[in-house]
């Protein structure tokens, strides 16, 4: 493919172009092999991806994107946003595979993942082959492929539809992060649906403010983005939207009036029981074997999003109670003790009380509380967790999540000033494993210990270096040595 058809495709952020050549890769890491490479220069708050143009060209690149043009005798190509172009141009490079399938994207703070699989059952009961793309990673029908991002960067973004088409795959489920819609990994992108679950405290560290998070998310439900919203009528937030909004749009909820609702909701530890109806028309016992009201909330969303297809209502209901559970999303561990061990993604404080609250109504004996709060993020919300924890938890252990740059020590001791003031029992023990290793000696027949923050993810990142940690691995490995002593 020529350069110049990638500049066409992106034509809305070009300024300037010099030269033409022929393009077969695309990269934005300056330290891979390319053959015929286009390299995006990215400005970031540390890096300039300028500075690493020579390396590109060295190992492969035959073209630049750039913000300026740099001293180097390559075709370069001149635009205002690299992430907007990059996007375009992906798109165009991969052959459009976007325009193949049917896309379906979630946003909010909360909810993202769960609903993108129950979505995704739903898709599959309704005889679709899908994919999905977000936190956990990206699958095409059962195969996983791992990914980085909740949102890939836009290359990863469109080579991963290319495979998913080329598969076979006619419809995809994807969670839809703030950072792709702030700097623009999705441009050119249209979704058949989008849908809003909710907004709480989070990424602060890149927004700055919640008024600026919400102005990002509330974006995306305009026509440039989506054909159809799906709005979730309890969220306070909900309202700014509806009342811009001028896309086709359906609304779920539970206390609030809305097309699609749920009601004679009864929550027990082993899922959730509700009727689930849209107006006056029809309505459908659903056993979802998720528990907790947010799950509710996550279900109700993942069905407006069918309906928003045409999908018949039994089909919808099939596909959510099909749903066994979600990687580290209320995920009860399987350990064989007379206490229970909940693995929960919970990284922000609505999270964190949402699956304390959930858990305390099952919880026979302790609720014991293990968490941490990430290096290198909105610090604002360590206290504010810390309060959380002990207020509603019998025991509190704070330890490191993913410290990253920052100082271990000084993370907790920002989430301790919040647990003090609640006077709930705690301790701090840094190191994670040991941290875990202490929350299971405590537990006793009736216990439920609930380690949140990591969910999911299989490293932990200290410096700049991410070490393997799988804390479904973690807690088999310290039950076996508890046992074998």
């Amino acid at each position: 493919m020529l350069l110049n058809e990638l500049v066409l495709a992106a034509k809305n952020e070009v300024v300037e172009v010099k030269g033409d050549c022929e393009i077969m890769s695309l990269s934005m890491d300056s330290r891979a092999q390319m053959d015929k490479g286009l390299f995006f220069c990215i400005p970031g708050a540390r890096f300039d991806g300028h500075s690493f143009a020579p390396q590109a060209v060295k190992n492969g690149a035959a073209a630049l994107v750039v913000t300026h043009f740099v001293e180097m005798d390559v075709p370069q190509v001149q635009v205002k946003n690299v992430r907007a172009a990059m996007s375009l141009m992906a798109a165009c490079f991969f052959g459009y595979p976007d325009k193949e399938m049917t896309l379906l994207g979630i946003t909010g703070t909360k909810g993202k993942t769960t609903t993108s699989y129950l979505l995704k059952a739903i898709l599959e009961h309704a005889g679709h082959k899908t994919g999905l793309i977000g936190t956990t990673g990206n699958m095409i029908g059962s195969e996983y492929i791992k990914s980085e991002f909740t949102t890939p960067e836009p290359i990863d973004f469109f080579k991963n539809l290319r495979m998913m088409r080329t598969a076979g795959v006619t419809a995809v489920s994807m969670e839809v992060s703030a950072h792709a819609l702030e700097m623009g990994r999705l441009e050119g992108v249209h979704f058949e649906g989008g849908c809003y679950t909710n907004l709480s405290q989070d990424h602060l560290d890149l927004f700055g403010n919640m008024q600026r998070y919400f102005e990002c998310k509330k974006t995306f439900f305009t026509p440039k983005w989506v054909k159809n919203a799906v709005i979730n009528a309890d969220e306070e937030t909900s309202e700014q939207i509806l009342r811009d909004i001028n896309v086709p749009f359906i609304t779920f909820g539970i206390s609030s009036p809305a097309d699609l609702f749920a009601r004679d909701i009864e929550i027990t530890e082993n899922g959730v029981n509700f009727k689930l109806g849209f107006h006056k028309m029809w309505e459908k016992e659903v056993h979802l074997k998720l528990t907790g009201m947010f799950n509710v909330y996550n279900a109700l969303a993942a069905a407006a999003m069918g309906l928003v297809l045409g999908l018949n209502p039994d089909v919808i209901a099939q596909g959510l109670e099909s749903v066994k559970n979600v990687p580290g999303r209320v995920e009860m561990l399987d350990t064989h003790t007379p206490y229970k061990v909940i693995l929960d993604y919970s990284h922000s404080p609505d999270a964190l009380e949402n699956i304390l609250s959930t858990v305390r109504t099952f919880t026979r004996g302790r609720l014991i509380s293990l968490f941490g709060c990430g290096g290198d993020r909105d610090p604002m919300k360590r206290p504010i967790m810390g309060e959380i924890s002990g207020r509603l938890a019998d025991y509190s252990i704070l330890t490191s999540d993913n410290p990253r740059t920052e100082d271990p020590y000084a993370i907790l001791s920002q989430v301790e000033e919040g647990i003090r003031q609640t006077g709930g029992a705690y301790e701090m023990i840094e190191n994670r494993r040991e941290a875990i290793r202490k929350a299971l000696e405590m537990g006793r027949e009736g216990d439920v210990i609930v380690l949140a923050g990591k969910g999911h993810e299989t490293y932990q990142e200290i410096m700049g270096v991410k070490r393997p940690f799988d804390e479904k691995i973690v807690v088999q490995e310290l039950l076996d040595e508890m046992n074998a002593n």
